[in-house]
């Protein structure tokens, strides 16, 4: 993060040094999560490890460990889409960033999902998200990038 001077800090309205207040305990609580979840995932790879359980090949094994790295992967996201925030003194997080995000999040039922268990539907209704979500962030990538060219 970069430092706010005191002149950039009393500039700011009272509801924007709460904002700012906010972002930084979020950051502070996601970055803690992020290392209980790495932590998590370590443990769980060298345990499975040692005990001679680790199969990549075992659909189990590649839905546990990989729904664990997404939810890291996920977190960081959202950690950094707060530090955008903060830096660049956007009032809002950006429309991309949150996109992004849920993109990331319904990527990881994917994964996690045990399609032999789940019904037809819920499983279009998944791909149906995805390729919505896609489609808005194109759209909102292709805004950004026709915004940034004028």
């Amino acid at each position: 993060m970069t430092q706010m001077t005191r002149e950039e800090w009393s500039a700011l309205t009272l509801y924007e040094k709460f904002e700012q207040a906010v972002v930084i305990t979020l950051s502070v609580v996601i970055a803690v999560v992020v290392v209980v979840a790495m932590w998590n995932l370590c443990r769980e790879v060298v345990t499975s490890l040692v005990g001679g359980a680790f199969d990549p090949l075992n659909h189990t094994t590649f839905q546990t460990v990989f729904g664990m790295i997404f939810t890291v992967v996920i977190a960081l996201e959202f950690k950094r889409s707060l530090l955008v925030v903060t830096e660049r003194r956007f009032g809002i997080v950006q429309v991309r960033s949150v996109i992004l995000i849920a993109l990331l999040a319904v990527v990881r039922k994917f994964i996690i999902v045990d399609m032999g268990a789940v019904e037809p539907a819920k499983i279009a209704v998944l791909a149906a998200a995805v390729l919505a979500l896609g489609c808005v962030y194109w759209l909102v990538r292709d805004k950004d990038d026709k915004e940034r060219a004028l």
